[in-house]
């Protein structure tokens, strides 16, 4: 199989209007983290071959900022600025999950009981 790419990460973006009670990436800086991945790609020279994408929901905003970093599937949640070195030295130019970040089927349920309140 051809890879256009070694990594691919997903970053959620997704607003929802103001008025919404549910959360939303955008609102918990996904747009910047976005941006710091892009220009850590740049500065280490991946254009071509790491791709940080902007992602609409990934269904997990009221834990966001959210993200995903394939192939390795690592579904990331509660992203901080802080978090975004060692996302990238750990997940994108390695193969290491971030323990601390990486999202379980415990927090997938909690969000699921939480918008069927």
């Amino acid at each position: 199989m051809n890879k256009r790419y070694q990594k691919h990460v997903f970053v959620c973006v997704n607003e929802r209007p103001t008025e919404s009670e549910r959360n939303d990436c955008a609102r918990c800086g996904g747009k910047d983290l976005r941006i710091k991945l892009v220009n850590l790609v740049n500065k280490n020279g991946l254009r071509g071959k790491v791709r940080i994408n902007k992602s609409g929901c990934l269904d997990a905003c009221e834990k966001g900022p959210a993200m995903v970093i394939y192939p390795n599937e690592f579904w990331y949640l509660n992203v901080k600025d802080a978090n975004i070195e060692e996302i990238f030295t750990e997940s994108v130019l390695g193969d290491n999950a971030i323990e601390s970040l990486l999202a379980n089927e415990d927090d997938f349920q909690k969000i699921k009981e939480r918008r069927s309140q």
